[in-house]
């Protein structure tokens, strides 16, 4: 059960104190929590932010013994991250070997996320896996994300630009910046090394809840991949509108994850996209999938 909060954090960067901070939720009653969000200047709250809070709060009506496997879930209006957020765990079934639990945050009276969360008691069984494409360049031989935003600031919107100025919690670091010199269609697919940007407490709950929170990033974005077209640009309105994670093994989010993204079809104003995560090992440890909102504006 994830405590994020604890001594440890006095040694963490100060982006990464903070998001286990947020991660950190309060218990009003039982089955009832309240998160916060944190000053970023954004005008609605990140998506990966309300995966991550939601699965804390179902991690904190299970056992121990019981770990994530999958979450389901579906954004139904933006979050406003000048207010808490509140979420109510329904614990649907406990079962000897699976348990699930249904959480939906709140704001303003109103249903803004919901999350279906199961839970398994570990056991043995069949081991195979898809392998990790070969010939991929390490994290260390990338360039960082400081080197990136001193080469493509010039074009990004000023709210964007500051945000990843500051210091953030997850580090990035792309395979292929290609996308970000040329306008040219190309296939939508991409690899990104991810990590949180400081040594977090050995409790994989929370590594999985780091992990949700991560696995929100970039992953929309592969849809603009065939068409040309980045995040950045005024006449798109991007919005997640549901995700999907599975936890396949253990791992560990404070060290270098591959996430290989893919989006199989984009139609009527929607994106489809795909997700899987490696250790720099090659072992597969978590699967995503999302449908987000990619629509042109017509007044830009």
């Amino acid at each position: 059960m994830p405590r994020p909060v604890d001594e440890t954090m006095t040694k963490q960067p100060m982006a990464l104190a903070e998001l286990l901070g947020t991660l950190d939720l309060e218990r009003l009653e039982v089955n009832l929590f309240r998160g916060r969000s944190p000053d970023v200047g954004w005008q609605r709250v990140y998506g990966g932010q309300v995966i991550g809070q939601a699965l804390v709060a179902a991690c904190r009506t299970v056992e121990t013994d019981r770990m994530a496997h999958s979450l389901h879930g579906y954004f139904m209006r933006p979050g406003d991250p000048s207010v808490p957020i509140i979420y109510e765990v329904e614990r649907i079934r406990d079962g000897r070997s699976f348990l699930t639990r249904r959480v939906v945050a709140l704001q303003h009276g109103h249903a803004i996320f919901s999350m279906s969360v199961s839970f398994h008691k570990a056991e043995d069984g069949y081991d195979h896996q898809i392998d990790l494409p070969e010939d991929l360049p390490m994290p260390e031989d990338l360039p960082s994300e400081k080197a990136l935003i001193e080469k493509f600031s010039d074009h990004m919107p000023a709210n964007i630009r500051t945000y990843w100025e500051r210091e953030r919690p997850i580090e990035m670091r792309l395979t292929d910046i290609s996308r970000y010199l040329s306008r040219a269609d190309r296939k939508p697919q991409q690899f990104v090394w991810i990590r949180a940007n400081g040594k977090l407490p050995d409790d994989l709950p929370l590594h999985q809840c780091i992990l949700a929170y991560a696995s929100d990033f970039t992953l929309l974005d592969t849809t603009l991949i065939a068409h040309g077209k980045l995040i950045f640009d005024k006449d798109l309105q991007l919005a997640s509108l549901d995700h999907a994670l599975w936890f396949h093994r253990p791992f560990k989010a404070d060290e270098w994850l591959l996430y290989q993204q893919d989006s199989p079809s984009a139609f009527g104003a929607r994106g489809f996209c795909r997700g899987s995560v490696y250790t720099r090992d090659g072992v597969l440890v978590a699967s995503v999938a999302q449908e987000g909102l990619v629509r042109l504006r017509k007044d830009a």
